[in-house]
């Protein structure tokens, strides 16, 4: 393992120590993915759900050079309120690194921060994949290209539904990425507990999901997998009236030439006000949900 750019908090490095039960958390969520103060309320309740059900959270982020695995209160507030965070996957780790600036990982960064560590299981709200149109305009996550060759489990609400879902599960079998369906036979799309795909396997039980990946990873086949968790029925939004939102968003976005990095953190905003603040509530329903049955895998497989 190379540590040489890594920082640890004291829980965090006991816990690695000692072989407990960890699970990633990533910090585009809480600079790009919502307002303040719900990015840092959100946060720090992530934190402690994943405690509360036997694992340590270790929430990653990019500042003074180093990769710190686990943040502090004061640097979780940088994070929620500074507004010059830089978004930061693969390609950006170098950059980032080497002038010191303040850096929140996205899904493939925080994988690989995570695996750098030796953490095996990450949670978040969803990943990113295919965008739509993405046959012409070949904007395609660097999410899906990690979780094909890192071995990190990522439990998440599916796929942001302003995506080609379709695409995307296309690209995911293609390079090899299971996708299982927490207590689901049907994949979530992130708002939704419905997006009209099926998963590649269902599984009802954390034990089951560990027992999974360790035979998995035990077998050399690199890469991650794909932990559906639909959102509560309770948070969850209706799936054909959020598909009109994101409609007139993304249209929004084409009209206004929106692209690259900035269209998803665009998109949710928009889709935000669209619905009056329901879709922020069910983007942070999800993302507790998602961090408790990560926490129960990160224990599950533990025992194995």
């Amino acid at each position: 393992m190379n540590t040489t750019y890594l920082t640890f908090t004291d829980e965090v490095k006991d816990a690695l120590a000692n072989n407990k039960p960890v699970v990633a958390l990533e910090t585009t969520i809480i600079s790009h993915g919502m307002p303040y103060p719900q990015n840092i309320e959100m946060a720090k309740k992530v934190e402690q759900i994943i405690r509360d059900n036997g694992a340590v959270p270790a929430t990653i982020g990019i500042m003074d050079g180093k990769i710190k695995i686990g943040l502090n209160e004061q640097e979780l507030e940088a994070f929620a309120t500074n507004p010059h965070v830089e978004k930061v996957s693969r390609r950006d780790f170098p950059y980032i690194l080497s002038s010191g600036q303040i850096g929140a990982t996205t899904v493939a960064a925080t994988m690989i921060g995570a695996a750098l560590a030796g953490i095996e299981v990450f949670a978040t709200g969803g990943i990113g994949g295919v965008h739509r149109e993405g046959e012409v305009t070949m904007d395609v996550s660097a999410d899906l290209t990690e979780l094909a060759q890192t071995n990190v489990a990522v439990v998440c609400a599916g796929v942001k539904s302003i995506l080609d879902i379709g695409r995307t599960l296309e690209y995911l079998e293609t390079h090899g990425v299971p996708v299982v369906g927490y207590k689901t036979s049907e994949f979530p799309s992130f708002y939704a507990r419905e997006s009209g795909y099926g998963v590649d396997f269902r599984l009802d039980e954390a034990a089951d999901v560990a027992a999974m990946l360790r035979t998995k990873w035990e077998l050399g086949l690199a890469g991650g997998a794909i932990i559906a968790n639909p959102v509560p029925a309770e948070s969850a939004m209706d799936h054909v009236e959020i598909e009109s939102f994101i409609q007139q968003a993304l249209a929004e976005a084409k009209d206004q030439n929106v692209t690259g990095k900035k269209v998803t953190p665009f998109l949710l905003a928009r889709i935000k006000q669209l619905t009056e603040g329901r879709s922020l509530e069910t983007n942070i329903a999800l993302v507790y949900h998602n961090a408790e049955t990560a926490a129960k895998v990160a224990v599950a497989l533990k025992s194995k």
